[in-house]
């Protein structure tokens, strides 16, 4: 059984570079390079949602000259991508907290979301200044404001997660190793299955999603049955 969403946490691009004798922005760039190869595998797979951990929160802690090359690699996938995307049926979206980046990468986003919402093939989520407890404290403020306290549940509480549209992921991949979420999805993965690899992610490739893939169709989904 193929899942319909999957949950990517790009992890090793930096160790990967540092590993081949590589700058960091080199090692960041084929992670963006291998992002596109992925969902293209993703989307043959039958998957229908690809979320993918892009910038975190956290990240802002890094050099400012890191998080200067990360914010202009993302910029420049999306002009790069923008026409494939269109062309493979790929629709864009994102979850975290937009407002923190500049206006320059928001408009990007938002002319990339527009020029792909058409897409059928496989919905690619990207998580951009995105922490899942920072997520939690939005839901928790907008739920506070629109709904009746005697009304909050799980349900309603879901839906005022930037994950809404597309559901809680079935299969969470880990690659670099790390057994940890990293602050990714907190809420959304609490049934998921978790599929780790030391491979790190510019090394991640289609046969890897597959392996990842068939590892997931051999195990019983209980849910606490």
């Amino acid at each position: 059984m193929t899942p319909q969403h999957i949950a990517i946490i790009m992890d090793g691009n930096r160790r990967f570079a540092k590993k081949r004798g590589l700058l960091v922005k080199e090692g960041h760039s084929l992670g963006g390079e291998q992002l596109e190869k992925i969902t293209d595998a993703a989307a043959n797979l039958g998957v229908k949602t690809l979320t993918v951990y892009a910038f975190s929160t956290e990240n802002w802690q890094r050099s400012a000259m890191e998080v200067k090359v990360l914010m202009r690699l993302i910029e420049n996938f999306l002009k790069d991508k923008r026409k494939s995307m269109v062309e493979k049926g790929v629709r864009f979206a994102t979850i975290g907290n937009l407002t923190g980046l500049s206006k320059k990468l928001q408009l990007e986003i938002d002319e990339t979301k527009n020029a792909t919402k058409e897409g059928k093939r496989i919905n690619l989520v990207v998580g951009l200044n995105y922490g899942a407890r920072d997520e939690i404290v939005r839901a928790a403020k907008k739920m506070a404001l629109e709904v009746d306290p005697k009304d909050f549940s799980e349900k309603i509480f879901s839906q005022h997660l930037d994950t809404y549209p597309w559901g809680d992921p079935d299969l969470l991949i880990r690659p670099g190793g790390e057994m940890r979420l990293s602050n990714f999805l907190l809420w959304q993965l609490s049934y998921a299955e978790i599929f780790v690899t030391d491979k790190l992610w510019p090394e991640f490739g289609p046969d890897d999603l597959n392996e990842a893939v068939e590892a997931y169709g051999r195990r019983h989904r209980r849910k606490g049955e």
